[in-house]
């Protein structure tokens, strides 16, 4: 079988996608509000965004939009968060998840 054609497959990469849209759209959405000295979204929501999945829209956003750029939490946080993510999905692809072996 085709990791491409299968239906998990599918649908873990159209959600990924859609969660990383949602955390770079996130993290600009925040910058703005800190501009402007408005409500904020919560630190824990927007690394939530990044731990769903969103690690790599998470990622572009802080360095596209400059913000949080100066955090631990999410300098080195979301870098790490992504690592762990990709060693998830290696180890679903090798324990057979999506039909590859």
């Amino acid at each position: 079988m085709n990791i491409f054609t299968d239906t998990r497959f599918i649908i873990c990469i159209v959600y990924l996608v859609i969660v990383n849209i949602i955390a770079f759209i996130a993290y600009g959405v925040d910058k703005q509000k800190a501009k402007k000295g408005k409500w904020r979204i919560p630190e824990n929501t927007l690394l939530l965004l990044a731990v769903l999945g969103g690690s790599i829209g998470a990622i572009c956003g802080m360095k596209a939009f400059h913000h949080k750029t100066k955090k631990a939490t999410f300098s080195v946080g979301l870098p790490v968060i992504l690592i762990l993510q990709i060693i998830l999905l290696v180890a679903f692809v090798g324990l057979g998840y999506f039909g590859v072996i």
